[in-house]
């Protein structure tokens, strides 16, 4: 790289850390100033904007605001004190941050539960929530009543909506709530940043979710960290088709646009097919992303308004370097702000210059400013590597290691874990350089670079160990993308018998032109011997969650017995390629009859 251009990318992403550490560094935890405070701010400057627009109807700030007072005053009116939960099951709705906005002016925490939730799962999240009321919309009220009977407490259910039986109607009783905000000094007096504003639940991807505990200051560096790092402006509309529930649609998205005075342009769940129609319709300006949803829009067939668009800046996580081109070199979005941030963690990434792939950056003569370290790690007991003295071991450049994030009292540093103090305890990792220091775990493998950029590679538990190699799952699905007729790739590693470590296994979603023979041809030439799956299976969708990562755990425990799926599974004959994989060569391989 010329020495011009490596300083105008140096220069792109000091400006952006600048703009970013300028928005958050008044932010602390024994601040009286809450996510609220900032709310509001935002809506005496701009009252007569446009805040949202949802399927038609919109709401300017002020008209936000009045909604939410509502909320706050109906809290107040049955009883729900400060300190308390109440639980938000829904989908995407023009009310939705209005509720919890509200709810938060009065003390009262809210509970995102993720809103495509049945059955033990939804009972868990309102179990470990400890909510004693439950808002709902006539979608998600059924699922409500499938699991009531089985929750640990009576938890009253509020329906935006027609009520019947023991439900409430939460919009009558609203009707009698005031639009004017709560006297703040009675409603808040003596709450701080470090009080509890939301629970944000993991995915649970691999097991029960997990609620998170998010701070009125974690939801402050969310949304003023965001309005910071976007340069999102008054005159910026920003597209969001991601659930409300995670932090990334509900806190990043939102904080970029409403503590700007721009507007959100919401949608209840995201389609590939209207998404650049949508977007070129509501004169769009950025949109925000998470993993597969970049992916699913370069798999569609091309369509006039992708490139219609006034899309200047694409934000999120999870965007892999081959849609990275996508994204730049087919539909010609501005930029691309890739980010990385656990919802409950302390590590917070930014990719300020737009290098591809990377996640973010600490470039050495500001390694002292991150709390960010990448230390060794043994893929095979699942733990970081320590040295002769107790210690654990930082990673070289180039070298794979789990990122860890020093744990201290600052607004940035500072780790709130899970509501449950187990779950929070297993994310600590102590004494790691210094007798006595403690580090959050991401849970997340990474490298680095000569540079400081950092690079994602896979989630712990997700690489495998096989023929003495560790197998990175990511890697491997980003090589398999590339394969012709191959839509979606999931790998994944499964035990073969008494054989020591686990096999590759990948799971395809395919269209008419896949060949298996060009799968077989094209592995043996683009990927090491260690790393080629055994096992392939052909499925005609991906289970994911509702922020698009993909669930694993179901097909691991399915493995590559055909007895367990009706779905076509193949196995990698080291002779003749892929074959069919029948109930006689399944038994086969347990009897060792294959050489792997």
């Amino acid at each position: 790289m010329s020495l011009p251009a490596r300083l105008k990318r140096e220069l792109k992403f000091l400006k952006g850390l600048s703009r970013t550490l300028k928005r958050v560094k008044s932010i602390a935890p024994e601040s009286p100033n809450l996510i609220c405070d900032d709310l509001e701010a935002a809506v005496d400057k701009w009252r007569d904007s446009q805040a949202i627009v949802f399927e038609g109807k919109s709401v300017t700030y002020a008209e936000l605001d009045a909604i939410a007072n509502r909320y706050a005053h109906w809290a107040k009116g049955q009883g729900i004190t400060r300190g308390q939960t109440v639980a938000l099951f829904m989908p995407n709705r023009l009310e939705y941050l209005a509720i919890w906005y509200g709810l938060s002016k009065v003390g009262v925490a809210t509970a995102l539960i993720n809103n495509q939730l049945t059955g033990p799962a939804l009972a868990h999240c309102l179990n470990i929530s400890q909510a004693l009321h439950c808002i709902v919309d006539p979608e998600t009220s059924p699922c409500f009543e499938q699991v009531k009977a089985s929750l640990g407490r009576h938890v009253q259910q509020w329906v935006l909506g027609p009520a019947t039986g023991d439900q409430r109607d939460l919009a009558n009783a609203l009707k009698s709530c005031s639009q004017l905000r709560p006297d703040r000094l009675t409603a808040r007096n003596g709450l701080t940043a470090k009080d509890t504003a939301l629970y944000i639940f993991t995915s649970g991807t691999t097991g029960m979710p997990k609620a998170a505990r998010i701070t009125h200051m974690r939801a402050q560096l969310y949304m003023r960290g965001f309005a910071g790092s976007t340069d999102a402006r008054a005159t910026d509309r920003i597209y969001i088709t991601l659930p409300l529930y995670h932090a990334t649609g509900g806190l990043c998205a939102m904080g970029a646009a409403l503590l700007n005075g721009g507007a959100v342009v919401l949608r209840k769940k995201f389609s590939a097919t209207a998404f650049w129609d949508d977007v070129v319709a509501n004169n769009c300006t950025m949109f925000v992303y998470i993993g597969e949803l970049c992916r699913y829009l370069a798999n569609h067939p091309e369509t006039p308004n992708e490139h219609a668009h006034k899309i200047r800046l694409i934000f999120g996580n999870g965007l892999r370097p081959d849609v990275w081109d996508v994204m730049l070199d087919r539909f010609k979005v501005g930029g691309v702000l890739e980010f990385y941030g656990a919802t409950e963690g302390n590590v917070s990434l930014f990719n300020f210059d737009g290098r591809r792939g990377a996640i973010g950056r600490i470039p050495g003569y500001l390694r002292k400013k991150f709390n960010i370290r990448i230390v060794k790690f043994d893929v095979e007991t699942e733990t970081p590597v320590r040295g002769p003295n107790g210690c654990c071991i930082e990673a070289a450049p180039g070298e794979i290691g789990e990122c860890i994030g020093h744990i201290a009292s600052d607004a940035r540093s500072n780790f709130t874990g899970y509501a449950d103090k187990a779950a929070t305890e297993k994310k600590i990792l102590h004494d790691v350089f210094d007798k006595g220091d403690a580090w959050f775990r991401t849970g997340d493998l990474m490298r680095s670079d000569s540079d400081g950029y950092l690079y994602f590679v896979d989630r712990i538990g997700d690489t495998f160990r096989w023929k003495g190699e560790n197998v990175a799952t990511s890697e491997v699905s980003e090589r398999l993308s590339a394969v012709a007729g191959v839509k979606e790739v999931n790998v994944y590693g499964v035990p073969v018998g008494d054989l020591d470590g686990k096999a590759g296994m990948a799971a395809l979603v395919v269209g008419p032109e896949f060949e298996i023979a060009a799968l077989a041809e094209y592995v043996d030439r683009e990927l090491p011997v260690y790393a080629r799956p055994i096992f392939v299976r052909l499925q005609p969708e991906i289970e994911t969650t509702g922020t698009f990562k993909y669930r694993k755990i179901d097909l691991v425990k399915d493995g590559f017995d055909p007895a367990n799926t009706k779905d076509p599974l193949y196995f990698r004959d080291p002779s003749k390629g892929y074959i069919k994989l029948t109930k006689a060569v399944h038994a086969k391989i347990l009897a060792g009859g294959y050489k792997l």
